[in-house]
């Protein structure tokens, strides 16, 4: 799931995407409006963290123009300037969220985990594939009824998988799925996330099911790789 922060403190901005990586987002950032709202207009993101104070434009002035376009991302704002008349200028521009400067790491999370909520009504609570089930709103993980604490990136790694299942995912995607960046040719960073997936979630059970596809990637399959 991609993020994009519009903040212009250096600071707060790596420090929000630090926490939210750390989370299991993929964070993009812009340091001013008109970068943010370019990056934003492409709807490549499902949740916007707006800064109202920014250095060449409002961040009211952002999120209106974005709403004038078409674009329906949920907008969480944040501004040092807490008074009620630029809490109402905030949601009257089209903000989903207004949440004002110093705040809790953990309150802004859960502000997030609610407009996520609230975006995406109709999907499930849970992923499965054969024996996996995924609980996506507790980050969780069960195969047979038995828990498996999984990383970050493992557990992203398995989302993508059992979003995907019977379907050959190539390392570019899951690179850029799951890393948010291009990796090397001889990079073998995907391959040692999956080599530990798989003593998690194959090595202890009867059946594999994430299968190496030679030369392109990995599929999630109950009958194997594609002959």
């Amino acid at each position: 799931m991609r993020m994009l922060v519009i903040e212009d403190n250096p600071g707060m901005a790596a420090t929000i995407k630090r926490g939210l990586t750390e989370q299991g987002y993929n964070v993009d950032t812009a340091a001013n409006g008109h970068d943010g709202h370019d990056m934003a207009a492409t709807g490549a993101y499902e949740l916007i963290i707006l800064d109202c104070m920014l250095p060449d434009m409002f961040g009211t002035e952002v999120c209106a123009n974005l709403r004038r376009v078409g674009v329906s991302t949920p907008i969480l704002m944040l501004t040092a300037l807490g008074e009620t008349k630029q809490k109402i200028e905030g949601l009257e521009s089209g903000a989903d969220v207004y949440l004002t400067k110093p705040f809790e790491f953990d309150e802004l999370i859960a502000h997030i985990r609610a407009l996520l909520r609230r975006s995406q009504p109709t999907e499930a609570a849970t992923l499965s594939f054969h024996d996996i089930v995924i609980d996506l709103n507790k980050r969780q993980v069960a195969r047979q009824d038995d828990r498996i604490a999984l990383s970050n990136k493992e557990f992203m790694l398995l989302e993508y998988l059992v979003r995907n299942p019977n379907r050959v995912l190539t390392r570019t995607s899951i690179a850029e799925r799951v890393w948010d960046l291009d990796l090397a040719e001889d990079s073998n960073v995907i391959d040692v996330c999956v080599s530990t997936l798989r003593k998690k979630v194959d090595k202890p059970y009867d059946m594999p099911l994430i299968h190496t596809v030679v030369g392109t990637g990995y599929i999630l399959s109950v009958e194997g790789p594609p002959v």
